[in-house]
């Protein structure tokens, strides 16, 4: 038998669930962004020309 828990806990069983995903994928994105966007940092830092000299080597 199946008994009823109104409207209000659909929308919160939904949130909770959303918010655990969406938490989730940014703890990922973090992990993934951080680095990358230290070594872009880095990448800029250094002169034009030993970017040039690292290429052609």
């Amino acid at each position: 038998m199946l008994n009823y828990i109104g409207p209000g806990m659909d929308g919160g069983v939904l949130s909770v669930v959303f918010g655990i995903l969406i938490s989730f994928f940014m703890a990922i994105f973090a992990i993934i962004w951080y680095p990358v966007k230290r070594f872009l940092k880095k990448l800029k830092k250094k002169p034009i020309n030993e970017v040039e000299d690292e290429q052609s080597v």
